[in-house]
């Protein structure tokens, strides 16, 4: 009877107060989710996984020396990357590049809003010796580590999954929901770093926008010959530029029309439902409640702040150079989250003077963002292993 009663409550018995933590995390993200409407679609399902994987018994992970759903999922779409390289194809389908093109001095904007990835990576390694989970790292860890943490700053989702996956599966939790939170974020973190950093002269700056026509020719050129750049300068980056140029390629040559929206849509749904509930599974209680975790989220919060501000300052130097000015905000759009940043430079400059009307502008920085991301992504997973035999 009392092993009966034992079986019954088992779960009473090993329910611990740190589960009762994570409940509340994962129910927060659930409510940023519903309530805030903060991207939902990786929010809720991250929130909710995080509450299965932290079930006393975790039979969502393992039952009886078998692995559970969750695991095979982790194992079959993480471990693989199978899922984060889909979502590329996807975000290519939906991307379209002709404000980049129309504006192409908007690429450097893309660049200059990486500048937070590099100063982040050095500041995890300076604070490292603070950190016993870091102090314990050998050297080529601790570059791995954050390297995947200042990935976050980029604000691509996908992007941070994948060096993640690569350099910190240990850690993927944390950055994952830095990452995708902080996207959410961005128009409460944006305006006071581009308010802090310009004048209201500088936001109220006009910009002219001159119609151009493109060719289709010049759109299928485009996505062919950014893989084969990228795929002969950093060779490790062509999983991710390659299938997202591939998902543009899918949308650019009129021919594929239903598998475009198939990409954009079925593809994209599926992926990321899939991507966020097996994220989740890795926000175990023992893994995710240590001070380590906070200092991913606070770093990946300093990352995103010195992007933006990396982009602004950026257009506040070449201005020392150019007879028409640039509206210094335009920088802050060069992050990846596209096309919210766009959205949310414009709406501020509207609220400066409803005459400044620099959306076009925005939207052609945020989408040179996204592959100015991916790129910066590429570079990191093909410098890192080289800068750790250095090291060795």
């Amino acid at each position: 009877m009392e092993q009966l009663i034992h079986a019954l409550f088992e779960g009473f018995y090993k329910l611990e107060w740190t589960h009762g933590i994570m409940f509340v995390i994962g129910g927060g993200l659930i409510y940023l989710a519903i309530r805030k409407e903060y991207e939902p679609m990786l929010l809720l399902p991250i929130g909710f996984s995080a509450i299965l994987v932290n079930l006393p018994l975790k039979t969502i992970l393992s039952f009886e020396g078998s692995d559970g759903v969750l695991s095979i999922l982790f194992q079959a779409g993480i471990l693989t990357e199978l899922f984060p390289v889909l979502i590329f194809v996807a975000v290519g389908a939906m991307i379209d590049f002709t404000p980049l093109f129309k504006m192409p001095i908007m690429i450097f904007f893309g660049a200059a809003a990486q500048f937070g990835i590099f100063a982040t990576i050095l500041a995890v390694i300076l604070i490292a010796q603070f950190i016993p989970q870091f102090a314990s790292m050998n050297p080529g860890e601790l570059l791995k580590l954050a390297a995947s943490v200042g990935i976050i700053g980029a604000a691509d989702g996908p992007t941070s999954i994948f060096v993640a996956t690569k350099f910190a599966k240990d850690y993927l939790g944390p950055i994952s929901v830095a990452a995708y939170s902080y996207m959410a974020l961005v128009p409460i973190i944006q305006p006071p770093i581009i308010k802090l950093l310009t004048s209201k002269h500088e936001r109220t700056i006009k910009m002219t926008y001159h119609e151009a026509q493109v060719s289709k020719t010049v759109k299928i050129l485009f996505p062919i010959v950014v893989t084969i750049l990228s795929g002969i300068i950093a060779p490790i980056s062509v999983p991710l530029v390659g299938l997202l140029m591939f998902g543009n390629l899918i949308r650019e040559c009129g021919v594929l029309e239903r598998l475009s929206k198939a990409a954009q849509n079925e593809l994209a749904n599926l992926v990321t439902l899939l991507l966020g509930i097996t994220i989740g599974s890795t926000m175990t209680a023992e893994k995710f409640l240590t001070p380590a975790t906070l200092v991913i989220l606070l770093m990946g919060l300093v990352a995103f702040i010195f992007d933006t501000a990396g982009g602004v300052l950026f257009a506040k130097f070449i201005n020392l150079f150019l007879k028409q000015k640039i509206n210094p905000m335009i920088g802050a759009a060069g992050i990846s989250a596209f096309p919210m940043s766009a959205r949310v430079i414009h709406k501020l400059a509207q609220e400066e003077d409803f005459r400044t009307f620099i959306l076009m502008q925005a939207v052609s920085a945020n989408v040179s963002g996204q592959l100015g991301s991916i790129m910066a992504g590429g570079l990191v997973l093909a410098l890192v292993p080289v800068l750790i035999q250095k090291l060795v």
